[in-house]
């Protein structure tokens, strides 16, 4: 009786083998660029389709380096709590007034104790009080799988199992600030590779920017002086 229960059990080990083997996470490479075929940096693509979830984080930090945000844009699931540590030697005052989420941090250096949550999928664009040069954009999504492009344009979903998903892409500089649709794709076991491209608007003459490094200094100067009232 011991053998038919050994075959079993061989058979039962093969099967799951067999099974892992064809749900096995296949890969997806994402090409970022714009409507010059230029790499297309902080870009957003976010996937529906499979059933398989990712373990996504729902934690996140919105950092302050250089009187900028840092990352520039960063993609959360909804849920997510975001921290917003300020690592610059001077104080920030965070705050957002989009429909997705309105909060305000109070001038401050450091951490502040609590977490910020972003409990609704939409795109939240942040500003600093103090700084108008200041722009952040934090992407919140329902959608299981979702990144943003490194400098050149990449995006790399190393675990996406194969199947059929569809695409949403979006860019701080798209014409009405709304995500795009990006069709449809298959990933087969072997993995895939597509590029997709966006059309962007070019930055607003009037866009605050940051002082040119001459004059860093005196903003400082005057930012600290400001703030210590």
């Amino acid at each position: 009786m011991a053998r038919p229960t050994s075959l079993t059990g061989l058979f039962l080990l093969i099967s799951c083998l067999l099974s892992s083997g064809l749900s096995a996470a296949a890969g997806f490479q994402a090409e970022m660029v714009d409507q010059q075929g230029k790499p297309l940096s902080n870009a957003v693509v976010t996937l529906q389709g499979a059933t398989a979830q990712p373990a996504y984080s729902l934690q996140a930090d919105m950092d302050q380096r250089d009187t900028e945000f840092a990352p520039h844009v960063l993609a959360v699931h909804t849920g997510t709590r975001i921290r917003f540590p300020n690592s610059d030697n001077i104080r920030h005052q965070v705050y957002s007034f989009s429909p997705a989420k309105r909060f305000e941090l109070r001038l401050y250096q450091g951490t502040p104790a609590d977490p910020v949550l972003f409990d609704k999928p939409g795109i939240v664009v942040l500003g600093c009080n103090i700084h108008d040069w200041m722009l952040g954009y934090v992407y919140v999504t329902d959608d299981p799988w979702f990144a943003v492009s490194d400098e050149k344009g990449l995006i790399r979903f190393d675990q996406l199992p194969a199947g059929h998903y569809r695409v949403t892409l979006w860019h701080p500089q798209v014409a009405d600030g709304q995500p795009r649709a990006g069709g449809e794709i298959a990933v087969a076991a072997t993995g895939l590779k597509q590029r997709f491209s966006l059309s962007i608007q070019p930055l607003s003459p009037d866009e605050p920017t940051a002082p040119a490094a001459s004059a860093s200094g005196d903003a400082v100067d005057k930012t600290v002086s400001e703030t210590a009232k």
